[in-house]
């Protein structure tokens, strides 16, 4: 999911849901930023294979790079956003790789995918 042209104003996604280009439907929202994190810390291994094990069932479908649109890292990385601001144009992500998980932040220029969360 693409969030916006760059510099990506802050409330086009919101944490309740609200915002202009919320890419959940309605009732439904983004993981905040702790949600992933406690997500991440009840697999079994704290990497792809334990997102994939989870009941989440979350994969490495790699992500659009920024400016080209291209596609990147697919079968290497799972890279989800979450509904949280960080400074500037970065919102916060999960990233999933063979060896790690974890949760960062990156322009929110990049193409990475959704997962929506029932309220």
């Amino acid at each position: 999911w693409y969030i916006g042209s760059s510099p990506s104003p802050d409330d086009l996604w919101k944490e309740d849901g609200t915002g202009v280009n919320n890419p959940c439907p309605s009732g439904y929202r983004l993981p905040t930023e702790t949600e992933w994190n406690t997500e991440r810390t009840s697999w079994s291994t704290s990497d792809a294979a334990g997102a994939f094990a989870s009941p989440l069932k979350l994969t490495i479908a790699g992500n659009r790079v920024d400016g080209t649109g291209s596609f990147d890292n697919v079968g290497t990385a799972g890279v989800y956003w979450s509904s949280t601001v960080d400074s500037g144009t970065f919102s916060r992500y999960l990233a999933l790789l063979a060896n790690n998980a974890s949760v960062s932040g990156l322009h929110r220029t990049y193409g990475f995918s959704v997962r929506c969360l029932k309220d």
